[in-house]
């Protein structure tokens, strides 16, 4: 198989990865299938995709954002889904054994030639490798949103994953408009989001020690960074729903009273609905957040 051979990609997850993975391949030529369980989801992502697309035609961004509308189906049937895919991008939530039983479906469904790739943002591949079905063609390709102006995208593989697979993989990224990053071995977190969590884990920390608050943090960042936004703005950005699985997850497995802490703020936040941007409420409240102020750094408090 050579990359020239990838003509249909199969998107599992219509969360906000997913859409954006999805569009980002149909605005560079690419039929795309997106999958989810949920129709709601699907029916919600289909609602928000053309929008979107008008937004990433107005940036200059893509000439023809109907084409690519039109190359994107969307389907809760998984036989369908997985018809004829060359390539699938995983976006689903974080939890190894979900992705393993997932993957574990489509091996069953797709074409024997078929890439799996995982978009996970805090696991690594061998993780779930075993329980795929098809280790050797199982990788991780990160995208970073908005896909199409965060255009960096990791791609690493696991022990087991075949080298042909590797650098169809990093090819595919580059012609989805991509600058891959590659990793020589398996690190959680990749690149980006390890410097990422650290400093959103020592935000959280000072936060939950009572050291400062949410504001005095972000106002810090942003005065000494000439940042638009300090963690919890970024956080709220992110989607607290997924900083919660991702700092929960961590925290069963390496323990302690700070970890405890952090994720409780995060669990009380997402119980209430409080999702960031995306629910229009999280640490802040959208779309005028109180960091947007230009006098936020300096008001006193």
């Amino acid at each position: 198989m050579k990359v020239e051979d990838i003509k249909k990609v199969l998107v599992i997850g219509a969360g906000t990865m997913g859409e954006q993975i999805a569009i980002q391949c149909a605005i560079n030529g690419y039929d795309v299938a997106l999958y989810d369980v949920k129709q709601e989801a699907l029916d919600r992502s289909m609602q928000k995709i053309p929008k979107t697309l008008s937004k990433i035609a107005a940036g200059g961004l893509t000439n023809d954002a109907d084409a690519a509308l039109k190359r994107i189906s969307a389907t809760a049937d998984a036989a369908e889904a997985a018809r004829d895919a060359d390539i699938v991008s995983e976006s689903i939530p974080e939890d190894p054994e979900l992705k393993g039983r997932v993957f574990r479906q489509f091996h069953e469904l797709c074409p024997g030639h078929t890439i799996f790739t995982t978009n996970t943002s805090s696991l690594v591949p061998s993780m779930f490798a075993a329980q795929c079905g098809r280790p050797g063609r199982l990788i991780a390709l990160h995208f970073h949103p908005p896909v199409w102006m965060a255009t960096v995208a990791d791609v690493m593989p696991h022990p087991g994953t075949e080298p042909e697979v590797t650098e169809i993989t990093r090819q595919f990224a580059e012609r989805i408009g991509q600058a891959p990053i590659l990793l020589t071995r398996e690190h959680p977190g990749f690149v980006f989001n390890t410097m990422l969590m650290s400093w959103i884990d020592s935000a959280l920390r000072l936060v939950t020690r009572d050291i400062c608050s949410i504001e005095d943090v972000d106002r810090s960042w942003m005065g000494v960074m000439f940042a638009p936004m300090g963690p919890f703005g970024v956080m709220d950005f992110i989607g607290l729903d997924t900083c919660y699985k991702v700092t929960e997850f961590w925290a069963r497995k390496r323990g302690g009273e700070s970890a405890g802490r952090m994720v409780k703020l995060l669990k009380e936040k997402v119980d209430k609905g409080d999702l960031g941007m995306k629910s229009g409420k999280g640490f802040y409240t959208y779309p005028n957040p109180a960091y947007a102020a230009a006098d936020f750094v300096k008001k006193k408090r």
